[in-house]
């Protein structure tokens, strides 16, 4: 689909809840409900927001459909890097399962049975975020030591491979180094990851910069099949697994605008929430402006 057959498909209130489908529910996350399909899995976005790991009360409208849209173009767009966990015919997976729904159909991905990997793969190539903290307090970001002088927001030397654990929902994820990494999965599927990640994430990059974006940093999720062989699964290179900022606008020293749920964020942290569920509510406002960015992510790549 185009992005004008997408933004026009959008509802106009958001779906944060998946109840009615007739499918064993096998795992429910912060964003996604995974369903059993006996010889696959249907993964369904839905409209749920999160910030600080905590779910907010209210969804942003047709943020699953987006996020799902746009894996679905980058999936196609990384096959000669890695293969992906989606199975190659998508709409005859739908009708073969009886999925009609449109809205269900552009938020959901029919995907292989993998077993995935117990770290998440974090790619950077900005100092920002977690990784701007952490060199402000020791010069380095999970061990790897960086050039003294960088201001937040600036471009590496080279992009950077800074692994985590994979904590369960409501909990935060830990950095971690090489050799805990390789010896959360092993040493050879370890050097296999790492490479991996850098190689999308310096794709990811480059298309993103030819479409007015600067990709800072991303997070890629990975599956092994029966032999062995590595599958990139998840999510890839959306708002909600990545870190877009406009071209145009960029400097560093500061921390650039970005095209995710910075509105959020910033709305949150101006209220002194002790980021402990019960979350408050968000405005009207906020949650448009917050769709409009992510809408924007995907014209940008795909319009």
């Amino acid at each position: 689909m185009n992005f004008a057959e997408i933004a026009a498909a959008l509802p106009r209130q958001a779906v944060t809840s998946i109840d009615d489908l007739p499918f064993r529910r096998i795992a429910s996350g912060k964003v996604r409900e995974i369903f059993d399909l006996g010889d696959a899995l249907l993964l369904v976005a839905t409209d749920r927001l999160s910030a600080f790991d905590v779910i907010m009360p209210e969804g942003i409208p047709g943020k699953g459909a987006i996020l799902t849209q746009m894996s679905l173009w980058w999936f196609k767009q990384t096959e000669h890097l890695i293969p992906n966990h989606l199975l190659p015919d998508q709409e005859r997976e739908f009708a073969r399962h009886g999925i009609g729904s449109r809205d269900l159909r552009l938020r959901s991905m029919i995907v292989r049975k993998l077993t995935p990997l117990t770290i998440e793969c974090v790619a950077r190539g900005y100092l920002i975020g977690s990784g701007w903290n952490s060199y402000q307090k020791s010069g380095d970001v999970c061990g790897i030591r960086l050039p003294a002088g960088l201001r937040q927001a600036d471009k590496l030397p080279e992009p950077i491979f800074t692994p985590t654990t994979k904590a369960p929902k409501g909990q935060h994820d830990e950095p971690i180094n090489d050799a805990q990494g390789a010896a959360a999965i092993g040493a050879e599927l370890y050097a296999q990851v790492k490479a991996t990640s850098l190689a999308l994430y310096r794709f990811g990059h480059d298309r993103a910069r030819q479409a007015g974006m600067i990709l800072a940093d991303t997070k890629f999720e990975f599956g092994t099949d029966a032999a062995g062989n590595l599958i990139l699964i998840d999510e890839v290179l959306t708002p909600d697994s990545s870190r877009y900022w406009p071209a145009d606008s960029y400097a560093p020293g500061m921390s650039p605008p970005s095209y995710d749920k910075q509105f959020v964020r910033d709305h949150l942290l101006a209220l002194k929430w002790d980021q402990q569920p019960p979350a408050p509510h968000i405005p009207e406002d906020i949650i448009r402006r917050t769709q409009e960015k992510y809408l924007a992510a995907l014209k940008n790549l795909i319009g």
